[in-house]
């Protein structure tokens, strides 16, 4: 008898999620529906579905609850971005959740990915940290190697996100001048977390934080300055400048020393 495997049912959420013109939110039932154009003798893509369905498998397999999930597509569905909000049973409450950032194409613009990230309860800014990924191109055994190469980074996300737990504190801990703001800013710009144009927006957010948990002045308040900012760019290019600005605060309140 054949089974006909029907998608999880999950809360589907735009809230803080990054979009870019042309990107349009999808359900998992549309996101399945995308068909995998025929591969060549040296590229085989990877369904968006098949994705999709081996990180779920591995994040129950090793404990973790998936709260909520959004799913994006672009360039007439070649590209796939999904943000999954999850848990373990284990964890305190907090201000701010764990999110699992997926991507795939299917115009050989990158590789199947999975990025470990937070999320801020209060104003859904998104911030991926680049500290757990997969990254395997579309060549001939890439279907084969997907569960394995999935399971090594779900099985390292236990403490990764720990690791952003004490990230996050440490943020909050480290008091923050208006000079010191200003100084970071623009070596923000320096490191390419942040481009010329959005230095005004982002001293806006410091400067007038539009949410009482961003008043206090520390390391975190601006943080969520730059991210709120971030909102505003495609999710690859948030990948990148998200990396960039966790670079910049782990020097600021030093961490990087102490890794």
């Amino acid at each position: 008898m054949n089974i006909i495997e029907q998608p999880v049912p999950r809360v589907q959420t735009p809230r803080g999620m990054l979009l870019h013109c042309g990107a349009e939110i999808v359900s998992r039932a549309n996101l399945f529906d995308v068909a995998t154009p025929p591969g060549t003798q040296t590229w085989y893509p990877l369904s968006h579905r098949t994705i999709l369905r081996e990180v779920e498998s591995q994040l129950e397999s090793s404990g973790f609850t998936i709260l909520e999930e959004t799913h994006a597509l672009s360039h007439e569905g070649a590209r796939y971005f999904g943000v999954m909000s999850v848990s373990l049973p284990s964890r305190e409450q907090a201000d701010f959740g764990w999110i699992v950032g997926i991507r795939n194409s299917h115009d050989m613009t990158y590789p199947a990915g999975l990025v470990a990230g937070t999320r801020v309860f209060v104003c859904d800014n998104l911030s991926f940290s680049g500290e757990v990924r997969i990254s395997r191109k579309h060549t001939r055994f890439a279907e084969r190697d997907l569960r394995h190469l999935t399971a090594r980074a779900v099985g390292q996300l236990g403490d990764r996100f720990r690791s952003l737990d004490q990230r996050v504190l440490a943020y909050k801990g480290e008091s923050i001048s208006d000079t010191r703001a200003h100084d970071v800013i623009i070596r923000a710009v320096d490191c390419a977390a942040i481009t010329p144009a959005q230095i005004p927006s982002v001293l806006d957010q410091w400067r007038r934080p539009p949410h009482e948990a961003f008043q206090p002045r520390n390391a975190w308040s601006l943080f969520n300055a730059f991210t709120e900012v971030h909102k505003g760019v495609n999710p690859h290019t948030a990948l990148r400048r998200g990396e960039a600005l966790h670079g910049l605060f782990d020097s600021e309140t030093g961490l990087a020393l102490a890794s």
